[in-house]
C-alpha cells in the first residue's frame, strides 16, 4: 500500500546487489511512494549481481562508481542532478565489505592493508560520499541521508571481527556531518542500527545464523525484516522525520534494550565444540 510519501522526490540509493537487499527492498519501496531514483554500486557488483534488472523493473538509471573513489562519488551527484531534474531529497548509504571477514582473519590477527580497505569502504565512503554531496549543493533543503548499520559499533558481537570498528567510524561520521550540514543547509544525517539479517553481506558474518537466531529469540518483537527496514527508510527520507538528525536509529525489535529473555534462556546451549581448535582450546576471535 503506497501512502505517497515520497511524490515527487529524487534519490539516490547507494549499495542494491540483489533481492536480498535492503538497498534494493529500498529502491522499489522508494519508487512506490512516489519518488524518482538513481542506482548505484561498484562496475563488479552490476556485472555479478542483479542491479540492472532492478533498474528496469524501476525505470531509473545505473551509475557505476567505487564509493571509494571521489572522482566517482562527484559523477554520481552530478548525473543523478541531470536525469532526475533537480536536487536531490534523500540517498542511503548501505555498504559494507570486510575483507579480513572474507579471509577469516580474526580481530586479534587482522591484515592491517585489509583494515585499512574496510574502513574505506564501510565507513569513509560514507564521509566521501557527504562531502562531495556539500561541495556540489546537491541535496536540497531538509533533504535526508541515511546509512545502515548495526549495533556492533557499541557491543561486542562474536564474530563480527573489524567491521564494528567501521559501524563505530560510519556512525560517529553521521553526528558530525549531521551537525555542519544541518546548521549550514537543514539536511538531515541519520544511522538505522538494523537486526541482523540475512543478505548476501550479512550471512557471510561468522555464526550469523546463531546471532540470527538468538536476536529474534531475544527481541520481544523479533527480528525486522529487510522489507520492514525499508519501509522505517521510506520514513527517514519523507517530510515526516524533518526534524530527526545525527541519531542512531534502532530498528530491531526491541534487541538493543533487552538483557536476557525467557525464549533465549530456555534454549541457552553450552556446547562449544565447534568453536575449538584442534587442541581443545576456544577460539574467541
Amino acid at each position: 500500500m503506497s501512502y505517497n510519501l515520497l511524490k515527487g522526490k529524487r534519490g539516490i540509493i547507494f549499495g542494491a546487489l540483489n533481492e536480498q537487499s535492503i538497498a534494493w527492498k529500498v529502491a522499489v519501496k522508494a519508487v512506490e511512494e512516489g519518488a524518482t531514483i538513481t542506482l548505484s554500486n561498484t562496475p563488479m557488483a552490476i556485472r555479478m549481481g542483479q542491479v540492472d534488472a532492478l533498474a528496469q523493473q524501476l525505470g531509473c538509471e545505473v551509475i557505476a562508481a567505487d564509493a571509494t573513489s571521489v572522482e566517482d562519488l562527484e559523477e554520481v551527484f552530478r548525473r543523478s542532478q541531470e536525469v532526475l531534474g533537480g536536487k536531490i531529497d534523500f540517498v542511503l548509504h548501505s555498504i559494507g565489505m570486510s575483507p579480513n571477514v572474507r579471509k577469516k582473519r580474526t580481530y586479534d590477527d587482522l591484515d592491517y592493508s585489509m583494515l585499512d580497505k574496510t574502513l574505506d569502504i564501510s565507513a569513509i565512503s560514507f564521509h566521501k560520499m557527504i562531502q562531495v554531496a556539500k561541495k556540489q549543493n546537491a541535496i536540497a533543503d531538509y533533504g535526508s541521508i541515511v546509512a545502515l548499520t548495526y549495533m556492533a559499533a557499541q557491543r561486542t558481537m562474536f564474530g563480527y571481527n573489524d567491521m564494528a570498528d567501521a559501524k563505530a567510524l560510519l556512525e560517529s561520521i553521521a553526528r558530525s556531518f549531521g551537525y555542519i550540514y544541518g546548521r549550514e543547509h537543514n539536511v538531515r544525517v541519520n544511522t538505522i542500527s538494523q537486526s541482523p539479517t540475512m543478505t548476501t553481506a550479512g550471512s557471510g558474518v561468522k555464526g550469523m545464523d546463531k546471532l540470527f537466531d538468538f536476536a529474534n529469540r531475544m527481541s520481544p518483537l523479533g527480528n525486522a525484516s529487510a522489507d520492514e527496514c525499508a519501509d522505517y527508510c521510506i520514513v527517514m527520507f519523507s517530510d515526516l522525520t524533518r526534524k530527526v538528525t545525527m541519531q542512531n536509529l534502532y530498528h530491531d525489535g526491541g534487541f538493543s534494550s533487552m538483557g536476557m529473555s525467557l525464549r533465549a534462556m530456555a534454549t541457552y546451549q553450552k556446547g562449544l565444540e565447534e568453536y575449538m581448535d584442534e587442541n581443545g582450546n576456544i577460539i574467541y576471535g
